[in-house]
């Protein structure tokens, strides 16, 4: 919660569409946890309803697009230049990633009343990162869970009002940020809603790359790693669920999820993708 204070705060006055910060509190006393206060945004979000004229093809192609500028936006701002430099742990960060989420889901076996994950291709995918990690990361900030759930969309016209959610963000490559979309644009992620009008992976890659000048050669690489990443974050609700500290309806939905993001994956991995 500091930490998505912070940053809210930094990118005051800057292109990111976010809600506007106004206070934070780092006292856990006052309300029983550390809080921060922030702009109330106009606008609905469009990862739980598209209604109305939202369902027009049209209008989500426009969305869109408007949400790779957002994404863009943040990908272009130097974090020394607002004093985020020292955001999460930037040494080390590509290195640590597959690792990281390799040992998040080992974790998962110990856990009584789970049988283990059953994901497709996940022993393939995870050495498959590893092999064809990049040499280096373009070290910026990142949003970390960015999806059509985690944006408000203007009521009156197809444009990010403000980007949300900033519980996640951190130090890394932006383009984890761009392959994530990518990934759930389609419904597949973490929300229910697909939307059929979205630019095709194609377009929104181009303008991203556009914007921000960052290479997207190894573009397959980070959509990889964005479906390895949420899969696994996925299956951790599915593990709740199992132990009763979830509903077993949704661990059942996010574990479908989970299959069909490592299926994205697989697919990725034998280039039947791009």
């Amino acid at each position: 919660m500091l930490r998505e204070a912070r940053v809210l705060a930094a990118l005051s006055g800057s292109d990111v569409p976010h809600p506007a910060f106004y206070a934070v509190c780092d006292d856990p006393s006052v309300i029983g946890t550390c809080f921060h206060l922030g702009e109330v945004v106009d606008g609905f979000n469009p990862g739980s309803a598209l209604e109305g004229h939202y369902e027009d093809l049209g209008w989500q192609h426009a969305l869109g697009l408007s949400m790779v500028d957002a994404i863009a936006a943040l990908a272009t701002v130097e974090p020394s230049s607002v004093g985020l430099d020292d955001l999460g742990r930037p040494d080390g960060w590509l290195d640590r990633q597959v690792p990281r989420w390799r040992s998040m889901l080992e974790s998962y076996k110990d856990t009584e009343g789970y049988d283990g994950p059953d994901l497709p291709d996940v022993d393939r995918v995870a050495t498959w990162l590893e092999e064809r990690r990049p040499r280096e990361a373009s070290m910026r900030i990142i949003h970390g869970d960015f999806h059509l759930a985690n944006v408000m969309a203007r009521r009156n016209r197809p444009e990010v009002a403000a980007i949300v959610d900033w519980e996640l963000t951190t130090s890394g490559d932006p383009r984890l940020d761009l392959a994530w979309l990518l990934a759930t644009s389609q419904g597949i992620g973490s929300f229910a809603t697909s939307t059929p009008g979205f630019p095709d992976w194609r377009e929104l890659a181009d303008r991203y790359a556009d914007q921000t000048s960052l290479s997207l050669y190894d573009l397959a690489w980070w959509w990889t790693l964005a479906c390895y990443k949420l899969g696994i974050i996925l299956e951790g609700t599915n593990v709740r669920s199992a132990t009763g500290h979830a509903p077993a309806e949704i661990g059942r939905d996010l574990h479908d999820r989970a299959v069909q993001l490592f299926t994205m994956a697989g697919r990725l991995v034998d280039g039947t993708v791009l």
